[in-house]
């Protein structure tokens, strides 16, 4: 025996089986009597033949495709399977990127020696404020007693030069001399000059002056700032090619002024975050050994080129240290924060789960109208808290599909 049974004849008590039947089962609905008898009929006949019978459901409405967008109609069914959430503007460019302090090289000297010689006394010390031209130590150098030497014979030089072709203009002036007797004293008188001036460039250059007395050099401050490191003691021989040497001992500055109320940030940053990354952003410093304060800094400067061991480039950037707690060579934890007046420029963030990956690229679906969706590939960068930064395509306050993400997808390629 076998039967189909729809929806409407359930319902109603009526059993399809041909158009002769269906015009007799009319004609006694038209009475009433007979309307329980028709009912127990049907159900006779269901039950006889329920392993057989298909259940005739109505198909939902099918959604209208064109190309990456989805249009269902009102109130489909589909739409409860579907949820969206609203792609917020992000602030926070990279979090927790961990960076490494070092001197502002722009207010940082290190000073090496320029004569030869040995420390007689050392006249600074650590974390001492020191102004421009400061003397830092003193230095018994033959060198610089040679040079002292040398430009005062020069001055000494260059007046007998000058007295005598002085007077060898009064001889000439007087007929007691020649012309060439002139010339001579001359160019005597110039070359005497032009040693004078070279000597004592080369005096002023090591820092001394015709009143040094003797062959103490002073080695100088270049600038003010504080002395945040000293590798000197009184006794030591000295030399200018040290500063060339490649042995840490000898390489090393003998002093370092540097002026701590800023210094330079040096972070690693992860080629992903590159497109979020700009000079003028404003960075917030941690660290551990002052937990809850916050250290304000610029991002000021992105290097040319990629580690192509780790994969990074090294982004610099400059911290205010107006009370001096933070130490060159501490590491810290950096957010990097976006300038939120870039507009519709700046990045947006969405959940995760709003993403899938299809051929290597990334997309999700944005919702144009109630009911419409698009398929839009997007550019990423690293999620942080379940967000993930997106870059062109969406903008702040467009809403993507969060529940329901590969439904569509399925719809849009069927064969993926």
């Amino acid at each position: 025996m076998s039967c189909e049974v729809s929806l409407f004849d359930i319902s109603v008590g009526l059993v399809s089986e041909s158009p002769a039947h269906l015009e007799n089962i009319f004609e006694m609905r038209k009475k009433p009597s007979s309307v329980g008898a028709v009912l127990f009929t049907s159900m006779v006949l269901i039950g006889g033949c329920s392993r057989e019978a298909r259940l005739q459901i109505a198909d939902p409405p099918a959604p209208k495709i064109e190309g990456e967008t989805i249009s269902f109609p009102t109130n489909a069914p589909q739409l409860t399977a579907i949820s969206v959430e609203t792609a917020e503007p992000r602030r926070l460019a990279v979090n927790h990127v961990t960076g490494r302090l070092y001197w502002n090289d722009e207010k940082t000297v290190r000073v090496f020696t320029p004569v030869a010689g040995r420390v007689v006394s050392v006249l600074a010390d650590i974390g001492q404020e020191l102004l421009s031209n400061q003397p830092l130590a003193e230095i018994d150098s033959p060198d610089f007693g040679q040079t002292l030497a040398v430009a005062r014979t020069a001055v000494g030089n260059l007046v007998a030069a000058d007295k005598a072709f002085i007077r060898s203009q009064d001889l000439f002036a007087h007929g007691a001399a020649a012309a060439k007797d002139v010339e001579a004293a001359e160019a005597t008188y110039r070359a005497a000059a032009a040693e004078r001036d070279r000597a004592l460039a080369q005096l002023g250059n090591f820092g001394g002056n015709l009143e040094s007395t003797n062959s103490i050099y002073l080695l100088r401050s270049k600038l003010s700032g504080v002395l945040v490191e000293k590798n000197i003691n009184p006794g030591q021989e000295l030399r200018p090619d040290m500063m060339l040497g490649n042995v840490p001992q000898t390489y090393n500055p003998i002093f370092v002024v540097s002026d701590p109320t800023t210094l330079w940030l040096q972070l690693d940053v992860a080629e992903s975050d590159l497109p979020e990354l700009q000079p003028g952003l404003q960075l917030r410093v941690t660290c551990a050994a002052f937990p809850g304060k916050v250290f304000e800094g610029t991002l000021e400067k992105i290097g040319a080129a990629m580690d192509s061991s780790t994969r990074t480039v090294k982004v610099r950037g400059v911290v205010n240290n107006p009370e001096k707690l933070l130490k060159a060579e501490m590491y810290v934890v950096v957010d990097i924060v976006r300038d939120t007046g870039q507009g519709a420029s700046a990045a947006v963030e969405v959940p995760a789960r709003a993403l899938f990956l299809r051929d290597n690229s990334y997309y999700l679906f944005v919702e144009r109208a109630p009911g419409q969706y698009e398929r839009e590939k997007v550019r990423v960068g690293v999620e942080k808290d379940g967000k993930v930064p997106l870059f062109e395509s969406v903008k702040a306050g467009q809403k993507v599909v969060t529940e329901g993400a590969l439904l569509l997808q399925a719809l849009v390629e069927p064969s993926s």
